[in-house]
């Protein structure tokens, strides 16, 4: 086992984890990160890089992948330590430290800790018909739209992650289809009606039933089965399909340290304390009455728990550290 000593840990390595790191950097606070994800950036790297980000302050829009590393670049100014790829599983109170052990056993004791930790873990929704189809043709995330130029793209799903790429797709590819099992959507209306708008074929009341490798027997999809609500299944080109279905969101381990709790949401009070002493939490993570899901709320949340944690960490210090502006 590795023991590690700091002052602040931050659980959750998206854009409020990020912004918590450089913000305990200004505090003056020695500060580590732990993501289960093997790069940083959570849930924009892993599924949105390529997103037009659009409720970041200064920004009109803002690029996923280049959010994050300018997330990166600011918060490298605190000089953390990286734990990347590895999960916390247990947490140990003392009087005056908290003890977080992860999955490959390193031990990390901090004066308090913030958990940023957005969704939690999560998991793609299966495409019954994909079935041993990933990678083979079917994608559930789109990092990048390089390898879908000149394809028959097919994209099933209705939320906001369907419509973004078949909107940022439908410049690259040959074609794009949208298929929903529905005629109602929950993505957002400004991005439904813009696809609405393209050249994006889009499919209610259906199914995708059946992937093929054509004729050719290379074993990557060359065609899809689509199945509409009263009409004979239709089989139509498709060298590419991305089943963008949601995902399926795990606190996993935290769960278990006895944190309250609600709709896999931790409850934080006005200073971002949760039920634990010395345990903070911000960002998607949160739930608070009032509460907004957005990346610009996460940001100030971020900065709410390092500065109360500051004084958890040190009592003698200020919950307001006076403004960045006004440095040396």
């Amino acid at each position: 086992m590795t023991d590690v000593e700091t002052d602040l840990l931050i659980i959750g390595a998206g854009p409020s984890g990020l912004y918590a790191t450089y913000y305990a950097g200004f505090r003056g606070l020695r500060v580590a990160l732990v993501d289960s994800l093997p790069e940083l950036g959570g849930q924009v790297t892993a599924m949105y890089p390529e997103k037009q980000i659009f409720d970041v302050a200064g920004f009109p829009s803002v690029k996923g992948r280049d959010l994050v590393a300018g997330l990166v670049e600011q918060a490298a100014t605190a000089h953390p330590e990286y734990f990347l790829d590895r999960t916390a599983v247990a947490l140990k109170h003392e009087d005056d430290a908290v003890t977080i052990e992860l999955d490959d056993g390193t031990r990390i004791r901090a004066g308090a800790v913030i958990i940023t930790a957005g969704i939690g873990k999560f998991s793609p929704r299966p495409l019954p018909a994909g079935d041993g189809w990933l990678g083979r043709g079917m994608e559930f995330f789109v990092p990048s739209f390089a390898p879908y130029a000149g394809k028959d793209v097919v994209i099933v799903g209705g939320g906001d992650s369907a419509f973004d790429w078949a909107l940022h797709l439908e410049p690259v590819a040959r074609s794009v289809a949208l298929v929903h099992r529905r005629d109602a959507f929950r993505a957002h209306q400004r991005t439904v009606e813009q696809v609405k708008a393209s050249s994006v074929e889009i499919i209610t009341k259906a199914q995708v039933t059946a992937l093929y490798d054509g004729a050719s027997g290379t074993g990557v999809v060359e065609e899809v089965e689509i199945s509409v609500d009263g009409a004979e299944p239709v089989r139509r080109p498709a060298q590419a399909v991305v089943a963008a279905l949601g995902f399926i969101a795990d606190l996993g381990p935290l769960q278990e340290w006895g944190i309250e709790v609600q709709k896999r949401h931790i409850v934080v009070d006005a200073s971002m304390r949760t039920s634990l002493h010395r345990v903070f939490a911000a960002g998607d993570v949160t739930e608070y009455p009032g509460k907004v899901r957005l990346i610009a709320v996460g940001f100030g949340e971020a900065a709410t728990a390092v500065n109360n944690a500051a004084v958890v960490i040190d009592p003698t210090a200020h919950v307001f550290p006076g403004h960045s502006s006004e440095g040396s």
